[in-house]
């Protein structure tokens, strides 16, 4: 009996079909745990204790919201011929999703709801993507585990530059990503345990191994001694507005006195001088004979007198320049969000991300 080529109803209709089962449009499918095995690229290492993906696995046995990505034996191999023995006789392999698959084993459960799709094997970026994709969005993000899967997906692509390509991202981002590797075992535990922030654990990471601890000990020795406080900033005792004291009044002072029917200027008898307050009267002059009497005269010399001033009054003491606190580099930040408007942070964030290497409106790898 001749065997003929089996032509399904979807063909005849004008519909595509696939070759591989999931090679066009995902498909939802129920597999036994048997028939899969995660990725060992999967850059997680921290999946719980064996008590929480036990319960992890009865939420799942209740109902499963989300499920996992999985990909083809043959296609998985494509990629990777060398996994072979890694893969053994499981049929599909997990692209993420693999603590949904350990916590169903703890929990005794046989099957895993997944989804199919081929797609996520074109290349070895698009999977080692789909891998990495679960875990940065994830709220309890470990960055050393991403720094771990960004490290894997330059070794697997061929370089930091490729990756940065595949992002969109710069080459001083991937290196910040995995900068984070050259810390020693100890101190990155401290960071994956959130212990050590990410901005130190950077700044660390760039001393040799033998000084990273010695310098970590010393960084939390600063952060336990008291902080000082804030310098405040002190207003003028002299409002800017006020105005300036009106001088006091200048006593008044006698022009000077002439005897005589022609007075001139060189019958000046008296020079006028200064009326002090608390002064004796002074005696009035005696009154002239009666054939001397004559109008006084007064008329003041005006080159021979000196104006009164009043002296210059002393610039209002200006406010205390606000001392920034170099050495406490949080205490700086919050004084600066604190006295800068938010266009001014904005313009400063932007300055510090172009620092660093990191750009400001990139998403969240």
């Amino acid at each position: 009996m001749a065997t003929g080529r089996r032509t399904s109803l979807a063909s005849l209709a004008g519909q595509k079909t696939d070759t591989v089962p999931g090679a066009s449009d995902p498909l939802l499918l129920t597999l036994p745990l048997a028939n899969l095995v995660p990725t060992r690229f999967n850059p997680r290492r921290n999946f719980g204790t064996a008590e929480d993906l036990k319960a992890f696995g009865l939420i799942l046995k209740r109902r499963q919201l989300q499920p996992a990505v999985v990909v083809s034996r043959t296609a998985y191999l494509k990629l990777w011929p060398e996994e072979e023995s890694a893969v053994g006789t499981a049929q599909y392999v997990i692209a993420n999703g693999e603590r949904r698959y350990r916590g169903s084993r703890a929990a005794g459960l046989t099957t895993l709801n997944v989804v199919h799709n081929e797609d996520v094997a074109k290349s070895r970026a698009d999977f080692l993507d789909a891998v990495l994709s679960e875990n940065n969005d994830r709220e309890d993000l470990d960055p050393i585990e991403r720094a771990l899967g960004i490290d894997t997906m330059v070794a697997e692509l061929g370089g930091a530059n490729r990756v940065a390509e595949h992002y969109g991202k710069t080459g001083g981002w991937v290196s910040q990503q995995r900068k984070l590797l050259k810390l020693v075992p100890e101190l990155q535990q401290l960071v994956s345990s959130k212990e050590m922030p990410v901005r130190v654990a950077r700044d660390i990471a760039g001393l040799p191994a033998e000084r990273q601890v010695a310098a970590w000990d010393e960084e939390t020795a600063r952060r336990l001694e008291p902080k000082p406080a804030a310098p405040v900033r002190r207003e003028s005792t002299t409002p800017a507005s006020a105005p300036a004291p009106a001088p006091a009044p200048t006593p008044a002072v006698p022009g000077p006195v002439y005897r005589g029917k022609d007075p001139a200027p060189e019958a000046l008898l008296v020079q006028p001088q200064p009326v002090e307050p608390a002064a004796a009267p002074v005696s009035p002059l005696p009154e002239p004979r009666a054939e001397e009497q004559a109008p006084n005269t007064f008329a003041p010399v005006a080159d021979d007198i000196t104006p009164v001033t009043t002296a210059p009054q002393p610039d209002p003491s200006p406010a205390a320049v606000l001392q920034l606190p170099t050495h406490d580099w949080e205490q700086l930040a919050d004084i600066v969000i604190a006295e800068l408007p938010e266009a001014a942070l904005h313009s400063l964030t932007e300055r510090l991300l172009e620092a660093v290497g990191a750009e400001p409106s990139s998403q969240s790898a």
